[in-house]
């Protein structure tokens, strides 16, 4: 539940930071509408018109906001986290004992064809709006201007001015978007990707530009790929020049999630907005040592998890390709895989057994898990489940074991025959020295005659 993350009497200030597009309402409407909903565009646009009344009224409270989209507190709130989710909109906290108030700063929406130059929101909204409406929409905001005839004889800037540092060459960054704008997705580490193409003798530079590399994180984000996926989807979308189509590039990645995951659909949906997931923005100091183990493996990639473990050597491709088949096949989230490479290598003697893996992973997936934090529960208890299951099997053995060695019983004509043998044996010994006894004595009258 939201109730409590803003009251009505907490107050916000507005500030816009960049220049709107002149279209910039057309790409509200037709283009961000679709992935956000209404009340999402209905706050961004409230929000940017109340900037002209803070000259009056500096800080307002969130009650106006109420008021004026005639919502709930808790959709304005959900409202706000779909605009910053998006890249529309960054929250400023600022709070004191006697008042929270709020700083909303708006961030510049794509123009209507630059957003169609963006592959994660154009990928999203043709899967939001199908085929047709598309291709329409993009026909209608995506004009190209027309080639006059004739022969072009506009002269350069060289050719005009003049600078003191010649030498310097000018950035040939044409048409690129900023990357302040549009969806904030979190850094990858693109130099498994390097080494790949390193491997392949392909010149990596020129695949992994700046932009590329922004794309080829947007489409991991989009359609959930591993990193063996993009690999493949980079070397199918290669030029002959060894460029990155981009277009071939994103049709591939499409094309290896529907391969892959036959049954999903893209579609820009809500997470649950639980207490976990705001709280994430605030920072707490782990109170154990399985905390900490907990947070690192959250925020890590089972990549580097496996160069950690290995004392910072590179992990090996054979381990990374069980890896990746195993988050491929089983759906397992990094978190979780995480979990499954530490609890397997400590179960192994650090030995990362590939039937191990797998046997276990399915046990996961099945179990759904989502984090790490429910992972480290669930393997806890199958170590607690085990070592009980262990104790009952030797407490079985050492049962059986007693039983067997209790005096047996033993039948009374068995005692008998047994103490009539004994008797038997003593009687043959007492006559047997009776006999030496009777000799001994024969001896010694012989002896004793024999003198005489």
């Amino acid at each position: 539940m939201n109730i409590g993350k803003i009251l009505p009497v907490d107050g916000y200030t507005v500030d816009l930071h960049g220049n709107l597009p002149v279209d910039y309402s057309k790409s509200l409407t037709h283009l961000y509408q679709p992935l956000l909903g209404m009340k999402a565009v209905m706050l961004y646009q409230t929000l940017l018109h109340e900037m002209d009344f803070q000259k009056e009224v500096s800080i307002q409270t969130h009650h106006t906001l109420m008021n004026y989209l005639n919502i709930s507190l808790v959709e304005i709130y959900e409202a706000r986290l779909k605009l910053e989710g998006i890249g529309l909109l960054k929250t400023f906290e600022d709070k004191t004992l006697e008042q929270t108030n709020f700083h909303y700063i708006l961030q510049v929406p794509f123009s209507p064809s630059d957003f169609f130059q963006d592959a994660m929101l154009s990928q999203l909204l043709y899967h939001h709006i199908g085929k047709d409406k598309f291709s329409l929409l993009r026909s209608c905001y995506s004009r190209s201007i027309k080639q006059p005839a004739g022969n072009n004889i506009t002269v350069s800037f060289g050719d005009v001015f003049e600078t003191i540092q010649t030498e310097v060459t000018p950035m040939q960054n044409i048409n690129r978007i900023p990357e302040s704008t549009g969806p904030k997705l979190e850094s990858v580490d693109f130099s498994w990707m390097e080494q790949m193409l390193k491997a392949r003798m392909i010149p990596y530079k020129r695949v992994l530009t700046s932009e590329n590399k922004r794309i080829m994180n947007q489409m991991m984000q989009l359609y959930g790929l591993s990193e063996y996926e993009i690999e493949k989807c980079v070397l199918w979308a290669l030029t002959d020049e060894n460029r990155l189509d981009i277009e071939e590039f994103k049709e591939a990645c499409h094309d290896s999630f529907k391969t892959s995951r036959r049954e999903a659909t893209v579609q820009l949906t809500s997470k649950p907005f639980n207490q976990t997931q705001v709280e994430k923005h605030v920072p707490k100091e782990p109170v154990s040592k399985e905390e900490q183990l907990i947070r690192h493996l959250e925020n890590i990639s089972p990549k580097q998890l496996l160069e950690e473990l290995s004392s910072g050597n590179y992990a090996s491709e054979p381990d990374l390709k069980v890896i990746r088949e195993i988050m491929t096949t089983q759906g397992l989230p990094s978190p979780v895989m995480n979990v499954l490479i530490h609890y397997v290598l400590l179960q192994t003697n650090m030995k990362l057994s590939k039937a191990y893996l797998e046997k276990i992973a399915s046990h996961w997936s099945r179990a759904n898990l989502k984090t790490a934090r429910e992972a480290m529960m669930f393997a806890k208890k199958e170590i607690e489940r085990y070592r009980i299951a262990t104790e009952k099997k030797q407490q079985n053995y050492q049962n059986y074991n007693k039983k067997s060695n209790k005096t047996e019983i033993i039948p009374e004509w068995f005692k008998e025959r047994k103490q009539n043998t004994v008797k038997a044996k003593a009687e043959a010994t007492i006559d047997l020295e009776r006999e030496k006894d009777e000799i001994a004595s024969l001896l010694q009258e012989y002896a004793d005659s024999s003198k005489k």
